[in-house]
């Protein structure tokens, strides 16, 4: 195979489907593919996944085995069953940036553990509009020094344990009313809000030494009025790779895409004529795979990228270039980004945090529970990047806590107060919410259920932004497993 044909396979970041690596898949390892995407649909348990890493590895020696494993409500690693650390937004909460640090450690640890070398985390983004669809709870927060210094110090832990972080989405999604995986969001800001506001963190991760940054697909007009930030010129090599004197960030790392079958980029420009604009505007690698996960998706992006050069629409050299540094990080992470000396495991670190990050309001008179409770779970649809396979609440745990607890989901067009009422019979109700400022039938539907029963206890596992309401509010600013059993050890009364 020539060498234009394996730099084109080089810089191709595919998905697949399965818990053990297609034929196919080995087959391009061995051809010159060097990355892989890894999603919940090929994790079962850290054993299998270990034995899949180790079947990529025996094809490819230096694969990069890459996975979206935010932590918090965004688990590849734990989407059976919820995550042991919570997200960005409770480690924002806390602000402790040592703790930050341990978590992100602990969480890249048990990736190296299992073979992934490449984190697509942390989110970098500043969640500057609260009723943002697709950040929430996944930043690290409203305030740019703080998103800041927990990135930094996300990127120093992760990293400490030999597993290279990806900060993202590059120029920043927090100021967005749409979905990229939807639509494509625009960001009307100015350059000197963007300087001052989104690009902090992201100053602030390549001064942390982050081996990637991963772009966003949103279009900001002040910084170019045509292309979104994934297929500008003006984003990635002006700005991102420019250097800091010339009011760049000074990147020199691996600039990695966002999903490039997200309708952002695929239904406007299609994901072959987009990794070609990408390629040509600065990125290195092409994410493909959380929805085409396929041998025939790999061949196309590849032939595309080689009729690109032999077309002049694409410089030889940039391709070269893309592939070098995917093989330089290849190089990293199995060499000089060996996990630093006493990578000891700390287990409870997760769950501390989630503690921590706990914010109750109770009312006068208010008692924890002691017997069975009625949780009613107002669930909303899941953003793409969460999905909605994995569990949340604090169902699970209150039942262990409290025998005899039962849980109600209630959708949108279930979220019936008198429903909920009937079902609890004569036990104290816990409401279970997520980003209840976001959804107008679940606030009404809690507005109703508390002027029936003023003693409901309310969770908010989404962005804490409604005044506190009920006998007992608990905000654990995020929906991963550890926060539901912090937030069901204070309704029973286990911990303060």
């Amino acid at each position: 195979m020539d060498t234009l044909t394996r730099d084109a396979l080089a810089v191709l970041q595919p998905g697949f489907t399965g818990t053990t690596a297609p034929a196919w898949l080995l087959r391009r390892l061995g051809e010159g593919l060097a990355s892989v995407g890894l999603f919940g649909r090929n994790i079962a348990s850290p054993e299998q996944l270990s034995a899949l890493t180790a079947q990529l590895r025996a094809a490819r020696g230096d694969v990069l085995v890459a996975i979206d494993e935010e932590g918090g409500d965004v688990t590849r690693l734990e989407v059976r069953t919820g995550s042991s650390f919570p997200g960005n937004l409770a480690l924002g909460t806390v602000d402790d940036t040592a703790l930050t640090r341990a978590v992100a450690r602990e969480l890249g640890r048990r990736l190296a553990e299992c073979g992934v070398n490449l984190n697509w985390a942390p989110s970098a983004d500043v969640n500057s509009d609260p009723d943002n669809p697709v950040i929430g709870v996944r930043s690290f927060g409203a305030c740019p020094q703080l998103v800041a210094r927990h990135t930094a110090a996300y990127v120093e832990g992760l990293q400490s344990a030999g597993v290279a972080a990806c900060a993202k989405h590059f120029p920043g999604h927090g100021d967005t009313a749409v979905d990229s995986h939807h639509d494509m969001p625009r960001i009307d800001a100015g350059l000197g809000t963007l300087h001052e506001r989104e690009l902090v963190p992201f100053r602030a991760a390549v001064a942390a030494g982050t081996k990637a940054v991963m772009s966003a697909h949103i279009l900001l007009p002040a910084l170019d009025p045509g292309l979104p930030a994934t297929l500008s010129p003006a984003a990635l090599h002006g700005l991102l790779r420019a250097p800091v004197a010339d009011g760049g960030l000074g990147f020199d790392g691996l600039i990695v895409t966002d999903g490039m079958e997200m309708q952002a980029i695929s239904g406007t420009y299609g994901i072959e004529r987009g990794s070609v604009l990408a390629l040509a505007a600065g990125a290195d690698a092409i994410c493909v795979g959380g929805g085409l996960a396929d041998e025939d998706t790999v061949l196309r992006l590849r032939d595309a990228l080689v009729a690109a050069v032999r077309a002049g629409e694409l410089p030889e050299e940039r391709l070269a270039d893309a592939a070098a540094r995917v093989r330089a990080l290849a190089r990293w992470t199995s060499g000089e980004g060996a996990a630093e000396e006493g990578t000891a495991p700390a287990p409870e670190v997760g769950l501390t945090a989630a503690r921590r990050a706990l914010r109750v309001t109770a009312a006068p008179g208010h008692e924890p529970l002691t017997g069975p409770a009625y949780v009613a779970a107002f669930t909303p649809l899941a953003n793409i990047a969460v999905g909605d396979e994995t569990p949340w609440g604090v169902g699970a745990e209150l039942a262990r806590l409290l025998p005899g607890t039962e849980t109600g989901t209630y959708g949108r067009d279930a979220a019936r107060p008198s429903e909920v009422l009937a079902a609890a019979g004569g036990r104290r109700i816990v409401a279970v919410v997520r980003d209840a400022h976001r959804h107008g039938w679940m606030a009404e539907a809690l507005d109703a259920l508390l002027d029936a029963r003023p003693d409901t206890v309310v969770v908010e596992m989404g962005l804490n932004a409604a005044p506190a309401r009920g006998a007992l509010h608990i905000a654990t600013h995020g929906a991963a497993r550890v926060c539901g059993v912090a937030a069901a050890e204070v309704i029973a009364g286990a911990r303060d």
